[in-house]
Order: C-alpha cells, then sequence, then structure tokens
C-alpha cells in the first residue's frame, strides 16, 4: 500500500478548538502504513460529546420541581427553557457542535488517505471507506436535527440546514455557507448509499464500537424515518432485523433477574455482546448522574408525576399495573429534593486527568443504535405506508419484550384505547398529545392517527432519559407546556410553551460560529 500522510485536525467548523480559534493549522500528523492504521483514525469519527443530556432536557420528559431546590444551574436553566445557551458546559451546544465536526474532519482525512492511496482496492479498503462515509453521514444527521428545524417536504427546500463538509479544511476561519435542511439531507443520502453495499464487520477488532453492518442498517431506518421516506425506512429495517426480531431485542426479562445493583445493570445494559446494542459509543456527560440515584440537576427531572401520567407508569394500551408489570421495573427516587423515576441504562463514568487532585471528566457510554428502536421505527414507517396489520405486529413484539402481558394488541384496540382518553394537557396529563406533523396522518380520531400515538408511546418509554424524544417532538410539531411542580409533586403553574412552528426548535448555533461568519438562527 502506498504510504500517505494524514492530518488528523481538530475543527470546530471553521478549526476552532474546544475553547477558542486556532491561530495557525494544526500540524497533528499520523502516518498511515498500512490498512488496519484507518481503524485507529477512524475511532476519532465518532462524536466524543454526545446530544443526551442536551436534547432531553428539552424534550417533554422533565419538569420543574421550583427555584427552591439546589440542585441546578444556569446551563441547564436555559436548556430546559430553550433559551439561547451562553453558559459553558462540556455538554453544551457548542460542545456538542464541535465534538461532530471535529469527527467529520477525521472522517475527511481518512477518505482523503484512501482516495491518496490509490481507492478502496482491498475488502480492509472498502470497509474503512464505509465507516468514514458512514461516520460522516451520521454527525452530519446530528448536527442537522439539532440545530435546524426538522426535515419535512414542505419547508425544508428553504429552511436553513448545517454546513455540509466533505473535503478536508486546509485553510482558516472559513465562512462555510449553510445550505438548505433538504440539501443536507440530500448529501446525507449520497454518502449513506455509497456506504452502504462496502459496509461489513470483518474489519474491526470490536465492531460493536463501529459502524457495522446492522448498526449502518438501523442508521439508514432512522434516516429514512426522518426523511419521509417510509418504505426505504422498512427496507433497512428488514436488513437490520432479520426474519426474527424477538431475537435481536433486549433480554428485559433476563435483566430482571439479574442482582439489582445499579453498577451491575447499567454495565449490562451497555454490554457490546447483547444482540441489542448495534453501535455504542462512548462521551464526555453527566448523564450517569443526572439520570441515576444522584442529586445533580435533581430540580428539573422525569419524575413521579409525569411518569404515572405520561410515560413508564402511567396507564397505557397494554393495560395492568405498570408499577409492576415492566420486567425492568422502574425505579423511584423521592425525598427531599429529589422525585426521580428511572430505568436503569446508562453508567456513571470518571476519567481521572489527576487522580491525585481527584479532577478529571464525567463520561459514560450509549447505544446509538439499538434493535428496539429500530423495530419501533419500522412499525412507523409501516403505519404511514397503510400497512397496520403489520405494525401493529412488530408494536406486539416490542410490547411483550418489556411488559408482562397475554394481550395481544390490535389496531381496533388501539384505536378505541386513544380514543378514550383526553389529549394531554399542562394540568392534566396523558399518554396523548396532539400531534401536527406536516405530512398527512388522517384525522384526530381515526386508526392511523391512534397507531401513531402508540408507536410515539412507545419509543418514548424505550428512549426514555436518552435524547430521542426530542427528534420526535420536533418531526410531529409536538407542543411543550413547561410547568412548575408543588410540594406534592402535582402541576402548580404553567411556566412556558413551545408550539409547533416555534424557531427555538432548532438550537442556535454557537456564537462562535456566527462571529466566523455563519448565518445565525432565526429566532
Amino acid at each position: 500500500m502506498k504510504k500517505n500522510i494524514v492530518l488528523l485536525t481538530l475543527m470546530f467548523l471553521t478549526l476552532v478548538s474546544c475553547d477558542k480559534y486556532l491561530d495557525k493549522l494544526p500540524d497533528n500528523r499520523a502516518e498511515v502504513d498500512t490498512e488496519m492504521e484507518f481503524e485507529k483514525i477512524l475511532v476519532y469519527a465518532y462524536p466524543q460529546t454526545g446530544y443526551l443530556l442536551l436534547s432531553e432536557f428539552m424534550s417533554d420528559n422533565i419538569d420543574d420541581y421550583g427555584p427552591t431546590n439546589p440542585y441546578s444551574d444556569r446551563f441547564v436553566y436555559q436548556v430546559y427553557n430553550w433559551h439561547d445557551v451562553t453558559e459553558s458546559d462540556n455538554e453544551s451546544p457548542e460542545r456538542v457542535w464541535t465534538a461532530h465536526y471535529y469527527a467529520i474532519a477525521h472522517a475527511n482525512q481518512a477518505l482523503q488517505a484512501i482516495e491518496n492511496a490509490g481507492g478502496a482496492t482491498t475488502e480492509n479498503l472498502k470497509q474503512a471507506k464505509a465507516e468514514a462515509l458512514l461516520c460522516r453521514a451520521y454527525n452530519h444527521f446530528m448536527l442537522v436535527n439539532l440545530f435546524s428545524l426538522n426535515y419535512n417536504s414542505k419547508t425544508s427546500a428553504s429552511d436553513l440546514g448545517i454546513p455540509y463538509i466533505e473535503t478536508p479544511e486546509e485553510q482558516l476561519l472559513v465562512a462555510y455557507p449553510r445550505g438548505t435542511v433538504a440539501e443536507v439531507y440530500s448529501k446525507i443520502e449520497k454518502d449513506l448509499e455509497e456506504a452502504l453495499p462496502m459496509v461489513g464487520d470483518s474489519y474491526y477488532s470490536v465492531p460493536k464500537y463501529h459502524f457495522n453492518q446492522k448498526a449502518a442498517y438501523a442508521f439508514a431506518t432512522r434516516f429514512y424515518l426522518y426523511y419521509e421516506k417510509w418504505d426505504k425506512a422498512v427496507e433497512y429495517a428488514d436488513k437490520c432485523l432479520g426474519s426474527v426480531p424477538k431475537t435481536m431485542l433486549r433480554d428485559w426479562e433476563y435483566q430482571s433477574t439479574m442482582t439489582q445493583d445499579i453498577g451491575a445493570i447499567t454495565e449490562h445494559y451497555i454490554d457490546a455482546s447483547l444482540n441489542a446494542n448495534l453501535l455504542l459509543l462512548t462521551g464526555y456527560s453527566k448523564v450517569g448522574l443526572v439520570f441515576n440515584n444522584y442529586y445533580m440537576y435533581a430540580r428539573y427531572s422525569h419524575g413521579s408525576y409525569i411518569a404515572s401520567h405520561e410515560t413508564c407508569l402511567a396507564e397505557n394500551v397494554f393495560g395492568g399495573s405498570p408499577s409492576s408489570d415492566y420486567y425492568m421495573t422502574p425505579k423511584v427516587y423521592a425525598g427531599t429534593n429529589i422525585d426521580r423515576v428511572i430505568f436503569w441504562k446508562l453508567p456513571y463514568l470518571f476519567e481521572y486527568t489527576d487522580p491525585v487532585a481527584g479532577i478529571g471528566y464525567y463520561r459514560t457510554v450509549y447505544p446509538a443504535f439499538t434493535a428496539d428502536e429500530c423495530l419501533l421505527n419500522r412499525a412507523e414507517a409501516l403505519v404511514m405506508l397503510g400497512k397496520n396489520d403489520e405494525a401493529v405486529a412488530d408494536l406486539n413484539t416490542w410490547m411483550h419484550n418489556i411488559y408482562k402481558t397475554d394481550t395481544d394488541l390490535t389496531a381496533t384496540k388501539i384505536r378505541r384505547f386513544y380514543n378514550s382518553i383526553n389529549y394531554s394537557t399542562w394540568n392534566k396529563s396523558t399518554v396523548k398529545k396532539h400531534l401536527n406533523p406536516a405530512f398527512e396522518i388522517g384525522s384526530e380520531s381515526g386508526v392511523q392517527e391512534a397507531l401513531l400515538q402508540c408507536v410515539l408511546g412507545f419509543r418514548r418509554i424505550e428512549t426514555l432519559l436518552q435524547g430521542l424524544r426530542w427528534f420526535d417532538i420536533k418531526r410531529y410539531g409536538i407542543e411543550v407546556e413547561r410547568r412548575v411542580m408543588n410540594a406534592d409533586g402535582e402541576p402548580a403553574e404553567k411556566t412556558g410553551e413551545l408550539l409547533k412552528d416555534d424557531l427555538r426548535r432548532a438550537i442556535q448555533i454557537p456564537q462562535k460560529a456566527i462571529d466566523a461568519g455563519i448565518v445565525a438562527n432565526p429566532r
């Protein structure tokens, strides 16, 4: 193989470090002498700061337990209230933006090196190129879904996108054009479709921490779901899940038999050997503390009220007693200054930079894609294709895997249930929210809307406290009402709302990017 020099840049869009602009081009170079060196380079093509805390706190999964609760700070206050974030934090929009463009820079450098080597002429080089393309596509996909309005066929041809970087940057302070959301999605699709025929697993030493084949299909499923290409979403979900999807899902029943120790359960949840975990990412994050039995950020919590009225403890289509009938019982933490209901999922990890001083970084490991989410994504796409029986079959598969019931759902039962309950309001919550997507879903009392309510409700439980609910809120125009809870944990006062067309659904891009000439999101 031809010897190549690969520039490993640190890129904050216009070549910015995490804290300041670079005043010269970086020269941190690594020689690539063998095909397997690409795997080492592409480790850095995955974001090291995740979206989980940011998007979860903007969603309707969180309530405000009052200004007298001491466990908060100005950063999470701004995020929860959809303000343009000015506070510094390792999980701020600026850090998320930086981390994803940093990863994109590495993907682009790997792609250039492969071309300089004469192209993807061997199986390993094909898989390396596929991984680089998938990483580039995924990072841009997350950026456009965070910092732009959601894709829709009616307005995305004019809605501001994010810069799509396809070549290694060799200049400083470049004011990249943002393009449109539609243009970004078109470029993501191009990268994705080029990568998928080449993706494989043999190239990796630890496949679950890379874009292996099933992870790539799960990404394609989510992408095409958001792109409103329902048939393509189903096509790739079929490839991911295989002929017996049940065997791919998380074994909640087994997990319920384990020693109920939070460390053991969270370690098991991210186990790379589990079929359900398709792609695992590591990142700087406090989610292991915040969505756990600790007091951090306890003012803003997924508490008992929202759990018992909207999510994992609420009256639902599967009936029964949710508090005892899940295979993995939701954990309730209640006491002075804390009201939190969670499933044990993501671990609290700490990386010491100075063990003597006891300082370092909060970290976690999280599944970016799971078979369980992929199954529910397929169910949604099937509903949109009018294949209701197939969609209900997927909903039954998910339900029986997590919940103890002998009852099977039907489209009629689902419609009857959702038509029997009121739409949620700020002080009278239910599992049913008004849906206002740009695409057509029929009447509010119709079977299609009821099936979508069921899919969205199941996915809300499945991805609870992992940040994905926010993207459903955007895609379906779900309005969110903020409220302060009283001392009894009940809604006391409405404090704000995010309407279906609110421009704050697109997080403001970082001030440093604006200062460099990138067009800001309108407000």
